[in-house]
C-alpha cells in the first residue's frame, strides 16, 4: 500500500483489523493522550544540540541523502524532521525524490554504486525483496532500542525479515474511514453515523431520498477499489481468512470472496447509491470523488471513503473545514465481524552502513521525530508512545487513536503483498479487474474467476 504516492498520485494501501474500541475512539467526543516519551532512552550516542528524549551523535561535517515518494506539503512536512534532525546532530541531510516507481529508482541507484543512505520504501514486499538481495543494512541497538520502546511488535514485524530487524515504520495512514458531507447528513435528518453495514445501506437510501446521491466512488483509480474490497473481507471473512488470500493459499474462487463481492455489490449494484452511478464512478478520480463531495450546494455526494489523508486534501482543495463540514466515521463492520481500519505504511530503511543513516533512523523511531512531524497534520504515526496532544485537531487525535489502538491485530495490505503485476499496476490485475466488477456488479462468478485467472498467473511469475 503505497498510501504516500496514492494519496497524491494513486498508488497504494494496508489493512487492519480492529477491536470496537478503536473503531468507537473515531467518533468520540474527546480523546486522551498517552505518556509522552520524556524518559532516558534506550541507546547510547551524545546530545550535540536542540532538546528532547533522544540521544543522538555528533555528526557535524558529516552528509546524508534520503530518498521517498513525498512531494509537495508531504516533502515539506517531512523537511521539518531533518531539519530538526541538523539542528541536533549538525549533520547535513539532503531529499530526493524517487517518483512513483519506487523500487526501480532505488535498485538502479544501488546497481550503480550511489544508493542514498536511508530510504523509505512503500510496501513490505519490497522491504523483503531488498533484504533478500543483500540491499539493506540491520538496524543498529540504538534503533532497536527506540523501536522496542516505542512500536508494537506487529509493526516491528512488518519491517524485519528472515530474523533481522531493517526497517522502523515511521508514518502510516488510517484508511478505514467514511467521511461525509455535515450539511447532507442534517438536511436528510440524519443524527448519527452508522456503524453496521445494513446501517450504512439504509444510511444511502435516506441520503438518495433527501436528494443528495448518497456515496462518491473514486472508481477510475482502481486502487480505490482494492481498500473497498480489503475493508469488506478483512470484516466479514476474518484475519485467517484474509491472511490465506493475501498469500493466494486459497483462491480468489473461495467462496469467502463470493461472499466479499456480493456484499460490496448491495452498493455497487445500486446506481442510485453512487454519485453519477456505476459510469460515472468509473469516471470520477481519487481527487474528484472527495471534491465533488465537499463543494457544490448541494454537492454532488455526501460520503467519500478513504484515508485520513482526505482530511489534508479536503483543506487544501476545498473550503470546507474539517470537524465542522467534513467529519468521519469507522468503516461499518459487516455482518457479525469487527470494523476495520485500512493503514499505509512507509518503512524507514538504510541502505549505507554508516553512523549517519543509523542515527536518523534513531531519530525517526523515536516520539521526538514523531512529535515535529505530527504537529504539521497530514500525518498519522504508529509510535504508541506519542502523545495525542501533538496532533493539530480533535479529528486527526481521534484517527491516530484508532490506529494505535489496533495494537498488534492488523493486516498488511492484500495488494501490496501481492505481486505488482496483480496488486499494483494501473489497468492490469485486481485493478482492472474490480472496475469490471464495478461496472457490471452482478457478475459475481465472473469477477471471481478473472481475478484468480490474473493472480494465479503473476503469483506463478
Amino acid at each position: 500500500m503505497r498510501t504516500s504516492s496514492r494519496r497524491t498520485r494513486g498508488t497504494r494501501r494496508t489493512v487492519i483489523a480492529v477491536v470496537a474500541t478503536a473503531a468507537l475512539a473515531l467518533t468520540a467526543a474527546g480523546c486522551g493522550g498517552g505518556d509522552d516519551d520524556k524518559g532516558t532512552p534506550d541507546g547510547g550516542g551524545s546530545s550535540s544540540g536542540g532538546s528532547g528524549s533522544v540521544s543522538l551523535p555528533d555528526l557535524k561535517g558529516q552528509k546524508l541523502e534520503v530518498a521517498a515518494v513525498w512531494t509537495g506539503p508531504e516533502q515539506k512536512n517531512f523537511q521539518k524532521v531533518l531539519d530538526e534532525f541538523t539542528q541536533r546532530t549538525g549533520a547535513e541531510v539532503g531529499f530526493v525524490p524517487t517518483g512513483d516507481n519506487v523500487s526501480t529508482f532505488l535498485g538502479t541507484k544501488i546497481e550503480g554504486g550511489q544508493p542514498p543512505d536511508v530510504a523509505f520504501l512503500p510496501q513490505v514486499g519490497v522491504l523483503r525483496q531488498f533484504a533478500q538481495k543483500g540491499w539493506l543494512k540491520p538496524l543498529s541497538s540504538d534503533v532497536q532500542a527506540q523501536l522496542d520502546k516505542n512500536f508494537s511488535t506487529g509493526w516491528k514485524d512488518l519491517g524485519a525479515y528472515e530474523g533481522k530487524q531493517y526497517g522502523v515504520y515511521a508514518k502510516a495512514a488510517n484508511k478505514s474511514l467514511v467521511w461525509y458531507n455535515t450539511a447532507a447528513f442534517e438536511n436528510a435528518g440524519i443524527s448519527e453515523p452508522p456503524g453496521t453495514w445494513e446501517d450504512f445501506l439504509q444510511t444511502a437510501e435516506t441520503l438518495f431520498e433527501s436528494g443528495t446521491p448518497p456515496v462518491s466512488v473514486g472508481g477510475a483509480d482502481g486502487w480505490t477499489l482494492t481498500d473497498w474490497f480489503e475493508n469488506v473481507y478483512l470484516s466479514q471473512a476474518g484475519p485467517e481468512k484474509y491472511d490465506q488470500l493475501a498469500a493466494h493459499k486459497i483462491k480468489w474462487t473461495d467462496p469467502s470472496v463470493k461472499d466479499a463481492l456480493t456484499t460490496l455489490a448491495q452498493l455497487f449494484g445500486k446506481k442510485d447509491l453512487i454519485a453519477g452511478g456505476q459510469s460515472g464512478a468509473l469516471k470520477t478520480d481519487f481527487p474528484k470523488s472527495v471534491t465533488q463531495t465537499f463543494t457544490g450546494n448541494p454537492p454532488k455526494a455526501a460520503m467519500v471513503y478513504e484515508g485520513d489523508f482526505v482530511g489534508a486534501f479536503i483543506g487544501d482543495n476545498t473550503k470546507a473545514k474539517v470537524g465542522e463540514d467534513a467529519k468521519v466515521f469507522p468503516f461499518p463492520a459487516v455482518g457479525s465481524g469487527k470494523a476495520p481500519v485500512v493503514s499505509g505504511g512507509d518503512v524507514g530503511v538504510a541502505l549505507k552502513d554508516t553512523k549517519g543513516a543509523q542515527a536518523l533512523l534513531t531519530f525517526l523511531a523515536s516520539t521526538d521525530a514523531a512529535k515535529v512531524w505530527a504537529s504539521s497534520g497530514g500525518f498519522v504515526s504508529p509510535n504508541k508512545s506519542l502523545d495525542l496532544s501533538a496532533y493539530p485537531n480533535e479529528v486527526s487525535r481521534s484517527i491516530a487513536e484508532g490506529l494505535v489502538a489496533a495494537g498488534d491485530d492488523f493486516r498488511f495490505d492484500m495488494s501490496d503483498q501481492a505481486p505488482a503485476a496483480f496488486g499494483g499496476t494501473a489497468g492490469k490485475g485486481e485493478w482492472k479487474d474490480l472496475q469490471d466488477f464495478l461496472r457490471n456488479p452482478s457478475d459475481v462468478a465472473g469477477a471471481q474467476a478473472k481475478l484468480e485467472a490474473d493472480a494465479a498467473k503473476a503469483y506463478a511469475g
